[in-house]
Protein backbone atom coordinates (compact mmCIF):
# COMPACT_ATOMS: atom_id res chain seq x y z
CA UNK A 1 0.00 0.00 0.00
CA UNK A 2 1.52 3.31 -0.88
CA UNK A 3 0.09 5.72 1.77
CA UNK A 4 -2.91 5.72 3.61
CA UNK A 5 -5.68 8.50 3.96
CA UNK A 6 -5.31 10.13 7.40
CA UNK A 7 -5.87 13.92 7.48
CA UNK A 8 -5.16 13.77 11.50
CA UNK A 9 -8.57 14.59 12.53
CA UNK A 10 -8.47 17.84 10.96
CA UNK A 11 -12.28 17.51 9.04
CA UNK A 12 -13.29 16.19 12.44
CA UNK A 13 -12.19 19.93 14.24
CA UNK A 14 -14.29 21.80 11.64
CA UNK A 15 -11.89 22.90 9.06
CA UNK A 16 -13.04 22.66 5.52
CA UNK A 17 -10.76 23.26 2.08
CA UNK A 18 -7.07 22.45 1.92
CA UNK A 19 -4.21 24.06 3.89
CA UNK A 20 -0.16 24.11 4.01
CA UNK A 21 -0.85 22.02 7.52
CA UNK A 22 1.53 18.97 7.03
CA UNK A 23 3.06 19.31 10.09
CA UNK A 24 0.19 19.67 12.11
CA UNK A 25 -1.55 16.77 10.55
CA UNK A 26 1.64 14.67 11.28
CA UNK A 27 1.92 15.40 14.62
CA UNK A 28 -1.54 14.81 15.33
CA UNK A 29 -1.22 11.49 13.81
CA UNK A 30 2.11 10.18 15.00
CA UNK A 31 1.69 11.46 19.10
CA UNK A 32 -2.53 10.17 19.01
CA UNK A 33 -3.20 14.07 19.14
CA UNK A 34 -6.44 15.75 18.34
CA UNK A 35 -5.66 17.79 15.44
CA UNK A 36 -6.75 21.54 17.13
CA UNK A 37 -3.75 20.70 19.59
CA UNK A 38 -1.32 19.84 17.54
CA UNK A 39 -2.24 23.31 15.21
CA UNK A 40 -1.90 25.10 18.50
CA UNK A 41 1.26 23.95 19.81
CA UNK A 42 2.99 24.67 16.11
CA UNK A 43 1.00 28.09 15.32
CA UNK A 44 2.28 29.25 19.25
CA UNK A 45 6.27 28.01 18.36
CA UNK A 46 5.99 30.01 14.78
CA UNK A 47 4.52 33.21 17.00
CA UNK A 48 7.04 32.90 19.02
CA UNK A 49 9.88 32.34 16.80
CA UNK A 50 8.65 36.24 15.27
CA UNK A 51 6.13 34.85 12.34
CA UNK A 52 2.16 34.45 12.24
CA UNK A 53 0.46 32.83 14.79
CA UNK A 54 -0.69 30.06 12.50
CA UNK A 55 0.56 26.71 11.05
CA UNK A 56 -1.67 26.93 8.12
CA UNK A 57 1.02 28.10 5.91
CA UNK A 58 4.01 26.04 6.85
CA UNK A 59 6.19 25.53 9.67
CA UNK A 60 9.80 26.00 8.94
CA UNK A 61 11.85 22.92 9.64
CA UNK A 62 13.77 24.83 12.56
CA UNK A 63 10.72 25.66 14.40
CA UNK A 64 9.28 22.01 13.43
CA UNK A 65 12.03 20.15 15.15
CA UNK A 66 12.53 22.46 18.32
CA UNK A 67 8.40 21.66 18.68
CA UNK A 68 9.13 17.88 18.15
CA UNK A 69 12.17 18.02 20.56
CA UNK A 70 10.25 19.62 23.76
CA UNK A 71 7.71 16.71 22.87
CA UNK A 72 10.85 14.12 23.67
CA UNK A 73 11.38 13.52 20.08
CA UNK A 74 14.77 12.77 18.33
CA UNK A 75 16.00 13.09 14.81
CA UNK A 76 17.43 10.61 12.63
CA UNK A 77 18.94 11.22 9.22
CA UNK A 78 17.34 8.68 6.42
CA UNK A 79 19.71 5.43 5.82
CA UNK A 80 21.09 5.85 2.84
CA UNK A 81 21.12 3.27 -0.02
CA UNK A 82 23.28 2.81 -2.97
CA UNK A 83 22.16 4.12 -5.88
CA UNK A 84 18.97 5.49 -4.87
CA UNK A 85 17.10 7.67 -2.14
CA UNK A 86 15.52 6.60 1.13
CA UNK A 87 11.72 6.30 1.39
CA UNK A 88 8.93 6.23 3.57
CA UNK A 89 8.78 2.69 3.15
CA UNK A 90 12.25 2.48 3.94
CA UNK A 91 10.85 3.15 7.62
CA UNK A 92 9.72 -0.34 8.38
CA UNK A 93 8.56 -0.36 12.00
CA UNK A 94 7.03 2.05 14.26
CA UNK A 95 5.79 5.54 14.06
CA UNK A 96 7.84 8.80 12.73
CA UNK A 97 7.45 11.88 11.62
CA UNK A 98 9.71 12.00 8.14
CA UNK A 99 10.65 15.14 7.03
CA UNK A 100 10.72 15.35 3.01
CA UNK A 101 11.23 18.43 0.14
CA UNK A 102 8.32 21.18 1.88
CA UNK A 103 6.68 18.53 3.28
CA UNK A 104 6.32 16.17 7.00
CA UNK A 105 4.53 13.26 6.99
CA UNK A 106 3.39 10.32 9.86
CA UNK A 107 4.49 7.11 8.96
CA UNK A 108 3.29 4.41 10.59
CA UNK A 109 5.16 0.98 9.79
CA UNK A 110 6.57 2.41 6.17
CA UNK A 111 3.19 3.91 5.40
CA UNK A 112 2.76 7.38 4.89
CA UNK A 113 -0.54 8.50 7.10
CA UNK A 114 -1.48 11.65 4.79
CA UNK A 115 -4.13 13.40 2.65
CA UNK A 116 -2.28 12.51 -0.67
CA UNK A 117 0.13 9.89 -1.85
CA UNK A 118 3.62 11.54 -1.01
CA UNK A 119 5.52 7.80 -0.82
CA UNK A 120 7.08 8.42 -4.04
CA UNK A 121 9.47 11.37 -2.23
CA UNK A 122 12.13 11.22 -0.61
CA UNK A 123 13.10 11.11 2.81
CA UNK A 124 15.82 13.54 4.24
CA UNK A 125 15.77 12.16 7.67
CA UNK A 126 12.61 11.71 10.73
CA UNK A 127 11.55 12.07 14.04
CA UNK A 128 11.43 9.45 16.21
CA UNK A 129 10.00 9.08 19.89
CA UNK A 130 12.63 8.82 22.40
Amino acid sequence: MPYQFNDGGRALAGYKGSAGDCGARAIAIALGMDYKTAYGLLADANKKAGNAKSARNGISKEIYSDVLKTLGWIWVSAPKFEGRKARCSDIHSGTVIARQAGHYVAVIDGTPQDTWDCSHKMVYGFWVKK
